[in-house]
């Protein structure tokens, strides 16, 4: 498959999995690495970056004019789908998977391919939790929420005090980058930050390197090309949790 070819797809299913996230089945199927995204066109709108929720499938947050734009299709409307791009999670050894939100889209399909053996899964109300139903069919989930409405009353990185992290060969992260960047700080109080794979969303134009919109201080690598999955150790000097970029280049603070 070209990688830079947009493909268009039809929109085939429109499931609600909470009232701020939808998730877009499509007449095709690309192969991919969990991890993994591809840059999807909203006819007319703008062109961005999502991760696969399934080969078949995004998982979307109402957050802005594109999703906005996305959330008014319909069945059998059309989308473009470029990729799959960039670098994905490991796919080998014990697997802890860590989620805030809609950052549960990308380690989907890592999960009900049996490969991450505890998830971790965290919003901020039980009405907030993606996939949640379907995720304890394949693996261990663990689920804390800011208000308490379900699970540990608390943030997600409390649900790693109670695990041996020593036993896992890979730690899978997405999510918000504040709550990723206090992940990486448990791990590296542990003495494990090699093993966090963490994946970043910074702005995108081109989504294969060449524009450098996605570029990170202080290495230069891009989040497109590079990542956007990028293991901990490689994140201790960034800006990981500290700042990104708009469309204009400016900082903004996370």
């Amino acid at each position: 498959m070209n990688e830079i070819t947009s493909h268009p797809v039809t929109i085939t299913e429109i499931t609600e999995e909470t009232p701020s996230v939808r998730t877009f089945r499509f007449d095709r199927k690309f192969e991919h690495t969990s991890g993994q995204f591809v840059m999807v066109w909203v006819p007319g709108v703008d062109e961005i970056p999502m991760a696969l929720s399934s080969e078949n499938s995004i998982s979307v947050q109402k957050v802005g004019e594109a999703t906005t734009a996305l959330f008014a299709l319909t069945e059998g409307d059309k989308i473009g789908i470029k990729g799959p791009l960039g670098k994905g999670f490991s796919k080998t050894g014990r697997i802890l998977a860590i989620a805030g939100g809609i950052g549960a889209a990308p380690l989907r399909p890592l999960t009900v391919r049996g490969l991450a053996e505890t998830f971790l899964l965290g919003a901020r109300t039980d009405k907030e939790l993606p996939f949640r139903e379907e995720l304890p069919q394949y693996t261990d989930l663990r689920i804390a929420t800011d208000d308490g409405t379900a699970g540990h009353h608390g943030f997600v990185t409390e649900l790693m005090d109670d695990l041996d992290l020593s036993l896992y060969d890979h730690i899978c992260v997405c999510g918000p980058e504040i709550m990723m960047k206090g992940v990486l700080k448990k791990l590296t109080e542990a003495g494990c930050a090699e093993k966090g794979e963490f994946s970043l969303q910074r702005y995108m134009k081109c989504g294969v390197g060449i524009c450098g919109s996605c570029c990170t201080d202080p290495h230069g690598l891009c989040v497109c090309k590079d990542g956007p999955v990028f293991r901990g150790d490689t994140l201790l000097e960034s800006e990981f949790g500290q700042y990104a970029r708009d469309a204009t280049g400016r900082r903004q603070k996370i």
